[in-house]
């Protein structure tokens, strides 16, 4: 007997919503295979919270399907209720209850028995370093410490597919990277998250894959390394020792910019290795020697401001 390939944790197609005349989305698709991050990246208003709220079913689409470990968002909106946690923009954390009072709220929500309820509440306490915390108001908390706790609180069902809308959304740097570090645990358990950001170091290092959102359709989706070798602007620069060498150069190079105060000359060339070795092949037949080569790539700020706001559409259109 075959055995059958398990479904992707989310898998979307044709997805369309509307709200009046505004259309939010126009027929996106996105699949996030099991155990991985999937960053869906956009400009405010791209409509990633719709797509969160969407499959999280707290909104029906008008056209198109979802399927979020299986199960069919429109049509079996409970199946997928059980096997989903979602942390929003906003905090669910009560204030006048204390972090083991908020973890055993969820899990009585969840239906947990009283002697699972607290153990899941410790394990969750100390997972996230807020044992010593867990018994003060969650309104004395920092900003970072909060955002831990909500990220608790939705793991408290053990959920395989996780939603993140933008969760680390004014945090400070330290706090920040505390997080990525959580996410990568999860990945690591085999938890399958969809993270919605406007940090895009946060989906560089955080993402297998990454889908960029605007004007409610995907215009890119792939690796983030994949995304930065398409965007333009990749080079190599070159830097010599004296204005000779950098003329030798930048005659062999008509299309590179020069820069005569910092003797660079800066040469369109994709970064893949053949490319760049056809640049230092080209310049070793100038004659002109290179004190220091560097490949710079595009990041994903590059990727984004290329693919997304009206600029951009202008082309695509």
């Amino acid at each position: 007997m075959t055995a059958t390939a398990a479904p992707p944790a989310i898998a979307v197609s044709g997805l369309r919503k509307a709200y009046g005349d505004h259309i939010v989305l126009d027929g996106i698709d996105l699949e996030l295979p099991r155990g991985s991050v999937l960053a869906l990246l956009g400009p405010n208003g791209a409509g990633k919270t719709t797509t969160v709220n969407i499959l999280s079913t707290l909104v029906r689409a008008e056209a198109g399907s979802a399927r979020v470990a299986g199960f069919d968002v429109a049509t079996n909106g409970f199946a997928v209720r059980g096997v989903i946690g979602v942390t929003g923009q906003f905090s669910a954390v009560d204030g006048l209850l204390t972090p083991r009072e908020n973890l055993l709220l969820m899990g009585r929500l969840h239906h947990l028995d009283r002697a699972d309820r607290g153990k899941r509440a410790a394990v969750l306490l100390d997972r996230f370093e807020l044992t010593e915390a867990a018994d003060q108001p969650a309104a004395a908390l920092s900003g970072g410490m909060r955002r831990k706790l909500d990220l608790a609180m939705t793991l408290v069902g053990r959920p395989s597919v996780v939603f993140l809308d933008e969760p680390t959304t004014g945090l400070d740097p330290r706090s920040r990277r505390v997080l990525w570090d959580i996410v990568r645990s999860l990945v690591a358990d085999g938890v399958s998250v969809l993270l919605t950001t406007q940090y895009l170091e946060e989906a560089d290092q955080l993402a297998d894959t990454v889908a960029v959102l605007d004007g409610g359709r995907i215009v890119a989706h792939g690796t983030p390394a994949e995304l930065k070798r398409a965007a333009p602007g990749s080079e190599v620069r070159l830097t010599f020792a004296d204005v000779a060498a950098l003329g030798r150069a930048a005659d062999a190079f008509v299309s590179g910019v020069r820069d005569d105060a910092t003797l660079t000359l800066a040469v369109p060339s994709p970064s893949d290795p053949p490319s760049v070795r056809a640049v230092i092949d080209r310049l070793e037949r100038s004659g002109a020697v290179a004190e220091h080569l560097e490949v710079a790539t595009p990041g994903l700020d590059d990727v984004f401001l290329a693919l997304t706001g009206p600029d951009a559409r202008k082309v695509a259109s």
